[in-house]
């Protein structure tokens, strides 16, 4: 029998994974291990949100098939979200579809909207399903820079000049997982426009909305006029309300591309369970003192990794945005590449990262850290690295 399965074919191994198995195997041999690898928040929901939940899974009507396109109260709470934050009006039922979480929202798009051989932009390095999603629907992809500047723009008009077929839709993220790199507004004005003459579709994730430091928030793509004319948006409560394992995320936008999501997801799924998708409402419409509480605690975990990992001899730019740093090789390191470092890391300074060749090429002398840990453990993680550092002979001080 043929196991030779086509998408099979178009998948490599996981790279990530690799070091995700060490690390279960070390942890499953009594080791601890600080796990800066994955990014999962440690942070609970907020208490009104689990109470919900509780409440609506009490009801014996609350067990059966949901919407698959979400309840409506869900959809009209999102669509108020973008309303205080953004200053965008969406119509919630041809404007908001829910998803259960960004990535399958993703991947249902990319579904409804690639056929075979369509060559799709996206960013490298980039989070996983920005380029695979596309890849298992049968798309071609070419990269374009994630960093926002000038070089950025001109590789989308190479693109559009010597690619057969011409691209048909660009993926954009940011704040970008996994570079914590954001963008202003004008960004986006400049990009709606190229894609407006160009006829390409722009999918934007959005999913670090909240998560920004320094007082600078992020802009969403649909603050551009026009922007519903050829864009679609990804947003997640996993980060904001520290929902990760709840599966709940939400396209909004172009109307023609949210009823082709529609379509698709209304012959996979029937919805997330009603229960969560109250308790989404419940944490969209309620207080958002979390939200802010959550910023901080990120925004003091970041200063505390910087400055704990560069007296341990390790110098990590700060991240403007988001739960992760984007952190070069130890110079005197880098010819190890990030996927030997981060085993090495794991191994003999007991702290996961996630090896930037993950990400694409373009990750190659990175790795991802997710500031996942209480600063308690961050400290303890920079005198493990200080530790296995000194023991190459790599200069550093007492962190």
């Amino acid at each position: 029998m043929d196991t030779d399965f086509y998408r099979m074919k178009r998948l490599p191994p996981y790279v990530i994974a690799e070091v995700n198995a060490m690390r279960a195997a070390a942890r499953a041999a009594g080791e601890d291990i600080i796990d800066l690898g994955m990014g999962n928040p440690d942070l609970p929901p907020p208490p009104h949100v689990i109470e919900k939940l509780c409440e609506v899974a009490q009801k014996p009507d609350a067990h059966g098939y949901s919407q698959s396109k979400g309840i409506p109260g869900l959809r009209r709470a999102q669509a108020n979200y973008y309303a205080r934050r953004f200053g965008v009006e969406l119509d919630p039922e041809r404007e908001v579809v829910v998803t259960m979480g960004s990535k399958e929202g993703l991947a249902s798009l990319a579904t409804a909207i690639t056929a075979p051989g369509d060559v799709v932009l996206a960013p490298n390095p980039s989070y996983p399903i920005h380029t695979f999603g596309f890849i298992i629907a049968g798309a071609t992809i070419r990269s374009v820079p994630t960093t926002p500047d000038e070089n950025y723009f001109a590789s989308l008009e190479k693109a559009m000049a010597f690619t057969v077929p011409r691209p048909s839709v660009l993926v954009v993220n940011y704040p970008s997982n996994p570079t914590a790199e954001v963008v202003d507004l004008a960004f986006y004005e400049r990009l709606v426009a190229w894609a407006r003459a160009n006829k390409v579709w722009i999918l934007s994730d959005l999913a670090y909305s909240e998560l920004y430091f320094d007082g600078n928030p992020t802009p969403s793509i649909m603050q551009v006029k026009g922007a519903k004319d050829v864009a679609i948006e990804f947003t997640s409560m996993s980060k904001t309300y520290s929902m990760a394992g709840w599966r709940m995320g939400f396209a909004v936008g172009n109307q023609q591309l949210i009823a082709a999501m529609t379509r698709v997801k209304s012959y996979l799924d029937y919805g997330a369970f009603t229960p969560i998708q109250a308790a989404a409402c419940a944490a969209l419409n309620g207080p958002q003192d979390i939200v802010e509480s959550n910023r901080q605690l990120y925004h003091k975990r970041r200063d505390v990794m910087v400055e704990a990992f560069g007296r341990a001899g390790w110098e990590i730019p700060p991240p403007p945005a988001s739960m992760f740093a984007w952190a070069p090789l130890p110079p005197a390191l880098a010819h190890m590449g990030s996927l030997e470092f981060s085993k090495q890391l794991l191994t003999e300074a007991k702290v996961a990262v996630a090896p930037g060749v993950g990400y694409g090429e373009n990750g190659e002398g990175f790795v991802r850290i997710a500031m996942v840990e209480n600063e308690q453990r961050l400290r303890q993680a920079a005198r493990n690295i200080r530790r296995y550092l000194t023991s190459l002979g790599v200069n550093s001080t007492a962190a």
